[in-house]
């Protein structure tokens, strides 16, 4: 994964509504989401919807198809576990002291992503 793309994908992330967005998707794996749902579940207006969604797809942490008069969006868990095994290739650099889910493979692994639970706004 080049250092420019990661870069891209951190600052997406960097932003709250587009990691709501994003864990949202993740909740609904692999099939995503209609462009209204997400709004709606979320509550979002639309057009600033658009602009985050943009900003995601651009990042390449997010998928998106037609589906009649609908776009659906998906998580690419693919590019989040290549995120975080970039992030993660050199931990411990090997050595003795690594941990057992620290150690270096020869063939990519897929990693599991573990996020904390959203924070909830307070209600006027």
């Amino acid at each position: 994964m080049e250092t420019s793309n990661v870069i891209g994908a951190l600052a997406a992330l960097a932003q709250e509504t587009r990691l709501a967005v994003y864990r949202l998707l993740v909740e609904h794996a692999p099939e995503g989401l209609p462009a209204g749902q997400i709004a709606e579940r979320l509550g979002i207006p639309p057009p600033s919807l658009s602009f985050h969604l943009k900003e995601l797809s651009r990042a390449g942490l997010i998928a998106s198809r037609q589906e009649g008069r609908f776009v659906w969006y998906r998580a690419d868990l693919d590019a989040m576990n290549g995120l975080v095994g970039y992030l993660t290739e050199n931990c411990c650099r090997g050595g003795a002291a690594c941990a057992p889910e620290c150690a270096p493979t020869s063939a990519p692994r897929a990693v599991a992503v573990a996020m904390p639970a959203p924070r909830r706004r307070k209600s006027a």
